[in-house]
């Protein structure tokens, strides 16, 4: 059983100290109306340069990094982490006791509100777990519910979600049908934040329409998102734009921060110079080509510790691709260090197997397949592809984006290109911008080879190889009840003796089968003027922003 409370967790935070240099860009830099602070000399509106707009402002549907940065200012979960890791804390949940392997009891916070003045609940908390359940249609679609179906391993029936009691106003108990080792670190998703079910209801928040390739938020995920968090929603400009403002009745600490502005700004290039501007006050994912100039310009340059993979994924439902021998030979194609040293972050560390080597599991001696272009011109040949039948394949990957895992994609893309067609691999490349482009690719089988990743969003291999291999999915496009079962064991495993020989079976198990190939693990880093003097940096991004401390 785990004890705190998000005032006394908040407090305790040391905050990691990224430098109060001299002041290079004042208020009169950025925004003629920006928010100054009344009765304050700082100026209390932090404008974060953002690559995208958030896909949906309904956690529950949330699967992407933009729109986490943004849920978490207004939402919080049962879970959340211990700052600076990414090992879970107790949050709107003070704690939990689990009296068998399928069994939680929540102990709540008492006195929370949610931003339309309606009090959170053990009632509200089922509320939310049995809204999710009950998904059907888009609403349950791998484009939309992707967290709930992967994790809770499909909804109603299907699911390994039981039930939810609301035992008194302020304990509530979740049963699930099977143990799942990773079920109290998984609750600091985004995606499990607890909503106002008045909000919920009042705007329509399952009303969810379009396709599943294609889907249409409803009313509530477009323009009332109504959580706990120390932000509350103002307003939101697709492609410009997302406001929030300080919640007074927040429950917890509140700091200097007290309106924030999501400013889109696509461009690597075009988010470098709006912060030598002074028009934003940091940003996320800078390009490592710009790590040096930012650094001797005077700006605070923050390291993530890599707990993230990048990977070229292979759809086996694309042609050739179901062919081990094909998937081999692209293997051998990649040179690893040469993308690592021409294109990604100094620091970052080839990828042997699909998730980084702080994770329980982590296999030392799996099956790699070294950069060899003969042996894959080869294994073509013996595939029946040759100069004069050559394969053909769409190559997938997006652009005006930059994650954590991929900073540059278009760049990634071109390099691995080249290193394809040097094999004699016919590219019929296809871009989209980053929503349409995981709607493609997690939505329908209409794509090929494709750039993706992953950052951990706790510390657990299931987090890794679980999300990506344990149900048949539109991404991957294969079949194989073997690897499945063997995930489905390995969540419910109770230690982490258990768990770690388990997950390096499997790690070797995957990369036999060679779903796709594991590039690297990127250094992200962020930039920030000096008035940014501490900033809540975190290995799973769980960083809110009424953390971050200005000087002026």
């Amino acid at each position: 059983m785990l004890h705190s409370s998000r005032r006394r967790l908040l407090a305790g935070v040391a905050a990691v100290a990224i430098g109060a240099l001299a002041l290079t860009a004042c208020s009169s830099q950025r925004d003629d109306d920006a928010d100054t602070g009344e009765g304050s000399d700082v100026d209390s509106t932090f404008v974060f340069g953002a690559s995208g707009d958030p896909a949906s402002l309904d956690p529950a549907f949330a699967s992407d990094g933009e729109t986490f940065r943004v849920a978490r200012q207004m939402f919080e979960g049962l879970v959340g982490t211990v700052p600076g890791t990414a090992d879970p804390a107790p949050l709107l949940a003070k704690s939990w006791e689990q009296p068998d392997a399928t069994t939680y009891v929540f102990t709540l916070e008492e006195g929370v509100k949610f931003h339309d003045g309606t009090d959170f609940n053990a009632d509200a908390v089922c509320f939310n777990f049995d809204r999710q359940n009950a998904f059907t249609g888009v609403a349950a679609s791998q484009s939309m519910a992707y967290y709930w179906g992967v994790i809770m391993r499909g909804f109603g029936d299907d699911s390994i979600y039981d039930s939810c009691t609301a035992d008194s106003d302020y304990q509530a108990t979740i049963t699930l049908t099977q143990p799942f080792a990773g079920f109290i670190p998984a609750l600091s998703l985004p995606s499990f934040s607890i909503q106002s079910p008045t909000a919920l209801e009042e705007y329509g928040a399952d009303d969810i329409g379009g396709t599943e390739e294609a889907p249409i938020q409803s009313e509530y995920g477009q323009g009332h998102p109504t959580g706990t968090g120390p932000f509350k929603f103002d307003s939101i400009e697709p492609g410009e734009q997302t406001t929030l403002s300080a919640f007074d009745d927040y429950w917890g600490e509140q700091g200097d921060v007290q309106e924030i502005i999501f400013r889109v700004i696509g461009d690597t290039t075009a988010r470098r110079q709006a912060l030598e501007a002074g028009s934003i006050d940091g940003y996320d994912l800078v390009a490592p080509a710009d790590l040096q100039a930012l650094d001797d310009a005077g700006f605070t340059l923050v390291n993530r510790a890599p707990f993230n993979v990048l990977y070229l994924g292979m759809n086996q439902a694309a042609p050739g691709l179901s062919d081990p021998k094909v998937r081999e030979a692209i293997a051998h194609a990649i040179d690893k260090d040469a993308l690592i040293a021409q294109v990604l972050p100094e620091g970052t560390e080839a990828a042997t197997q699909f998730m980084p080597d702080s994770v329980i599991g982590w296999n030392d001696s799996v099956t790699e397949y070294a950069y060899d272009p003969e042996l894959a011109k080869s294994l073509l040949a013996e595939a029946g592809y040759t100069d004069e039948n050559p394969l053909t394949i769409t190559f997938n990957y997006p652009v005006n984006i930059s994650r954590p895992y991929m900073p540059n994609p278009e760049q990634i893309f071109t390099n691995l290109s080249t290193q394809l067609e040097a094999v004699g691999i016919t590219l019929n490349p296809v871009s989209n911008e980053w929503v349409e482009y995981l709607d493609l690719i997690q939505g329908g089988s209409d794509h090929g080879i494709h750039l993706l990743g992953w950052t951990g969003d706790y510390n657990d291999p299931d987090n890794f190889v679980g999300t990506f291999f344990g149900l048949p999915t539109n991404e991957w496009g294969f079949d194989n009840p073997e690897l499945f079962a063997a995930l489905t064991e390995a969540r419910g495993l109770a230690t982490e003796d258990e768990q770690r020989a388990a997950y390096e079976e499997i790690n070797e198990q995957i990369m036999q089968f060679l779903p796709g190939v594991p590039l690297a693990h990127p250094v992200p880093t962020l930039a920030f003027d000096p008035r940014v003097t501490s900033y809540p940096a975190s290995p799973v991004q769980d960083e809110v922003y009424n953390m971050v401390e200005l000087s002026e």
